[in-house]
């Protein structure tokens, strides 16, 4: 046996789970296709204005599906002038439609909306009741038949369909063996959702056009329904923790779940249910729903800024600042660079604070610098693909840090580095 045993390779997230590919509009969800990042917008659907400002909001933060509310019939009238005021301003993100209770009448009445909508989310607990519950899920799939849409059919912990889980539960209470009560609701849910895929495609709706989702608010809760679902089938999954909740708590609580699923290669496209401060940024389920993917791996969507979070030999803010001030300027300057360098999203970036870790970190980045720490004047080196290239210093630091990034996309990314690389 050898006295030194190399680290090897991490095994890595599972391959992703082969599900049907499914056509929203312009995005495919499943299949071979990337992840794909969703949100949902909190406006009014009836104020044609404040939802077409808000979904185009989404969109240039990187949602490439936005879903919106449709409860009644001002909301359902107003979905086509949406689609349209979203068109001629050059957003083509697909809609999604969110129904309860009423849906299949809305779809009935606006014909226009249910043409315009790229896809109807349906909740087969409150889609109707008892004997109206298969008639009025049934008129919703003939419509999206019709109009050849996806369907997501989403159970949901708090509105799941009680006469199912009752039925479950006096069985389980008949059992030799009965599980606890979460176990036989987590139970209810999938079956929820597969019976009611079974019966949408009796109906007539392909199975190209369905998409699953089960949403808890519950981690651990989560992961078992969604592992169990994926096993069961091969249907596109659509995953999101529900009622994540507000700030850290429902970032960290969503990356969990959702993060863990994906490397068992479970999920098709996900969602940040993140409640936001008042008068917050929407934009931040985007956000963090692209930054899970990017840091798992999964996608890239921006270049990522390395920066060590400061210590003792930090306590000058040169460093912070620095990283901010980068951080945001590669932020606002995305939407111009997708369009003039394809594949920037890739760049890696390190701002580190001190010389213990930053001149090594800064060399494993694509270009890095490195300050000096606590007490001394900011002369920084500067690091491009694993070599010490210059060392800056003085007051136009972040300027002069600025200008060598964009250099370098120009060189790399721009025409004339694709041009070098063929």
């Amino acid at each position: 046996m050898n006295a030194v045993t190399l680290v090897q390779d991490g095994a890595g997230p599972l391959p992703r789970r082969r599900t049907v590919a499914v056509r929203v509009g312009s995005v495919t969800v499943g299949g071979a296709a990337p992840v794909v990042v969703q949100s949902m917008t909190n406006t009014d659907t009836a104020d044609v204005d404040a939802t077409v400002a808000q979904v185009a909001a989404l969109a240039r933060a990187g949602s490439e599906i936005v879903r919106i509310t449709v409860d009644r019939n001002e909301a359902a009238a107003a979905v086509p002038k949406i689609r349209e005021r979203l068109d001629r301003a050059g957003v083509d993100v697909p809609l999604v439609g969110d129904f309860h209770y009423i849906g299949h009448k809305l779809l009935a009445d606006h014909p226009a909306c249910a043409e315009a909508l790229d896809k109807y989310r349906i909740n087969p607990g409150n889609v109707g009741f008892k004997d109206k519950k298969d008639r009025q899920f049934g008129l919703i799939v003939e419509t999206a038949t019709r109009h050849r849409k996806a369907v997501r059919i989403g159970a949901n912990w708090g509105s799941l369909d009680q006469e199912l889980l009752t039925r479950l539960m006096d069985e389980n209470a008949r059992s030799e063996s009965p599980l606890e009560a979460r176990a036989v609701t987590r139970e209810a849910m999938v079956r929820s959702a597969l019976l009611s895929a079974g019966r949408a495609e009796e109906i007539g709706l392909p199975r190209d056009r369905i998409i699953l989702s089960a949403k808890v608010s519950a981690v651990q809760d989560l992961i078992a329904v969604y592992r169990e679902l994926a096993r069961r089938s091969d249907y596109a999954l659509h995953l999101g923790l529900t009622e994540a909740g507000m700030g850290s708590k429902g970032i960290v609580a969503s990356s969990a779940a959702i993060g863990i699923l994906l490397q068992d290669g479970i999920g098709d496209t996900i969602r940040y249910s993140l409640t936001p401060e008042p008068g917050g940024d929407r934009t931040l389920e985007v956000k963090a729903a692209q930054e899970l993917l990017q840091t798992m791996g999964f996608r890239s969507f921006v270049p990522l800024v390395a920066a060590c979070p400061g210590c003792g030999r930090t306590t000058s803010t040169v460093f912070q600042e620095l990283a901010r001030d980068i951080q945001d300027w590669i932020a606002a300057s995305m939407p111009e660079w997708r369009r003039t360098y394809p594949g920037v999203e890739g760049l890696n970036v390190a701002v580190m604070g001190c010389i213990v870790n930053g001149p090594g970190e800064s060399k494993h980045a694509d270009i890095g610098i490195s300050l000096p720490g606590t007490g001394e004047q900011p002369t920084a080196p500067v690091f491009i693909d694993g070599r010490k290239a210059m060392t800056l210093h003085g007051p136009t630091l972040v300027q002069d840090f600025q200008a060598i990034v964009q250099g370098y996309i120009e060189r790399r990314f721009g025409a004339a580095g694709r041009d070098a690389a063929e």
